[in-house]
């Protein structure tokens, strides 16, 4: 059950978007056990963001919560594959996005928690 949450600064056509989803869908499998088939995305764009104090640079930030802690290494691939589908799709230079991870054991569905 993963979900990946993208807030960035700049704009995203439709076509961008989903290619954003089609790759992060993919990524998502670096991750043991997570796969397209639960990945749950958000997409917002031109969010006001600053880093470093300006604005004038465009800025991503991505969460990724996963039902479950993960290894530290699945953490990194994850990490590298994401910054690459940032910068090769949105151009969005690496040292402008941060990415948080967030595991958890309490997560609810179809009436129910796994």
């Amino acid at each position: 059950m993963p979900y990946i949450e993208t807030k960035m600064s700049i704009p995203l056509s439709a076509e961008k978007e989903q290619r954003l989803k089609e790759r992060l869908g993919k990524a998502i499998s670096v991750i043991p056990g997570k796969s397209e088939e639960w990945l749950m995305l958000n997409v917002e764009d031109q969010c006001r963001m600053y880093f470093q104090g300006n604005n004038d640079t465009p800025t991503a930030f991505v969460e990724i919560k996963l039902f479950r802690e993960s290894t530290k290494e699945a953490y990194v691939q994850m990490t590298k594959e994401v910054m690459a589908i940032f910068e090769e799709e949105l151009s969005i230079a690496p040292s402008r996005i941060y990415i948080k991870y967030s595991p958890g054991d309490d997560w609810g569905w179809n009436g129910g928690n796994f």
